[in-house]
């Protein structure tokens, strides 16, 4: 069933107040943090919209408080797909889908980006598959839209500051609007 964008607002309004598996943040803090840091670099429309909605696949699940301690890869990054899928153009899903390899990728090439990850984000690294090797680099970097997952990784990693305020969710929804199929 896909989602509408009044669906997504409903459900960051519902359960974005949830924290963010072991991170000082909620998840609606995380994905406005994400969306603002995208939006700052100058990213278009279609990217700041994959780094608001990066991690829905969280709030769509019902897995509990920080699955990776569990042992659980919750493979988020699949599970909103076919939410978003008909409402939103590849870009922007391809960016969702790809932020978990981003982070396996820039493991594997960017010195130090390892040791920079939180607890939970090496933790759940390795639920998901660890650090890319040989012939994973290059697969990862010969696909559509991997180097806008990097970006949207880094931010990621970037938007986990407690107490940080940002704009509203509805200046990010009517973003997502701007870049929704017609």
């Amino acid at each position: 069933m896909a989602l509408t964008l009044a669906d997504i607002s409903k459900l960051f309004h519902e359960k974005g107040g949830e924290q963010y598996s072991g991170e000082p943040v909620t998840q609606l803090e995380h994905a406005l943090q994400s969306a603002e840091l995208a939006e700052g670099e100058g990213a278009d429309d279609a990217l700041i919209t994959a780094a608001l909605l990066h991690d829905l696949g969280h709030l769509l699940h019902d897995l509990g408080d920080t699955p990776s301690l569990r042992g659980v890869d919750d493979v988020h990054q699949y599970f909103a797909l076919p939410f978003l899928r008909g409402l939103f153009p590849d870009r922007v899903l391809d960016a969702i889908k790809l932020h978990v390899d981003a982070k396996r990728y820039l493991c594997a090439t960017r010195p130090g980006y390892w040791e920079a990850l939180s607890a939970d984000s090496k933790r759940s690294l390795v639920l998901q598959g660890g650090v890319f090797e040989g012939e994973q680099i290059t697969a990862f970097e010969a696909l559509p839209h991997a180097q806008d997952a990097v970006r949207l990784r880094l931010w990621d990693d970037l938007a986990k500051q407690a107490e940080h305020r940002t704009p509203a969710l509805e200046h990010y929804m009517t973003i997502a609007q701007r870049c929704a199929l017609k």
